[in-house]
């Protein structure tokens, strides 16, 4: 498929390598089009460069790899370009402290939904460092990397999944878009957990067989 990335940083880079590794043809926008020409040229594989009006324009989906706070104005400046398009949003809106910056209002995926209606915004990506989307693939101790969603649109998140397991992850849903919060949520506790306490917060849950707590085993 063709996708079109807003913005020039890692996420943009560890992401749009990925898909055209896999296939995808990917246009790079930003605001400076010589950072989005430098991108492109890393990216390589024939990877488009240009403005953000360009990137918004390109193809079925785009990948808002923006800051938190930029997200919005940004979308809502291109909304007739990305009208009926998918948008993934793989945001942290996460400040000093490791304070959820959204508390108490709408997630930062919905702000996008918001800026820009007819637009099919999935959260999704935004539980790892930019570095994991890099490894090919991303598998630990043998078992793939789930990659939650959240979503309000079945064909949106067909095409999310998909994109997904072309970079070796397993996609999972996470619910509607009004659970989207709840990822970004989650990334603030996450971060706030490993840089803070050094904490491998794969340790805070047990094995899903455990879920429901200990069965006791059968005579």
């Amino acid at each position: 498929m063709k996708i079109g990335v807003l913005g020039t940083g890692n996420m943009a880079d560890a992401l749009a390598t990925q898909w055209v590794r896999a296939g995808h043809e990917v246009f790079v926008g930003g605001r400076d089009e010589q950072k989005a020409q430098r991108l492109a040229t890393r990216i390589g594989r024939g990877a488009g460069h240009g403005s953000l009006r360009a990137a918004a324009g390109y193809g079925e989906v785009a990948l808002a790899a923006l800051p938190y706070g930029a997200g919005a104005e940004v979308v809502r400046e291109h909304r007739s370009a990305l009208k009926g398009k998918v948008l993934l949003d793989c945001a942290n809106p996460v400040g000093p402290g490791f304070r959820l910056l959204t508390e108490g209002g709408p997630s930062a995926a919905r702000r996008l939904a918001a800026a820009a209606p007819g637009v099919h915004v999935v959260k999704a990506f935004n539980l790892c460092h930019e570095d994991v989307w890099r490894m090919t693939p991303p598998v630990f101790d043998g078992q793939p990397l789930t990659v939650p969603l959240c979503g309000d649109d079945e064909a949106a998140l067909a095409r999310a999944r998909e994109l997904v397991r072309d970079i070796g992850c397993e996609p999972v849903a996470g619910g509607g878009l009004d659970r989207a919060g709840l990822l970004e949520a989650t990334a603030a506790l996450f971060i706030g957990l490993w840089v803070a306490e050094q904490a491998d917060v794969r340790a805070i849950a047990p094995p899903l067989a455990y879920a429901t707590g200990p069965r006791a085993e059968s005579a």
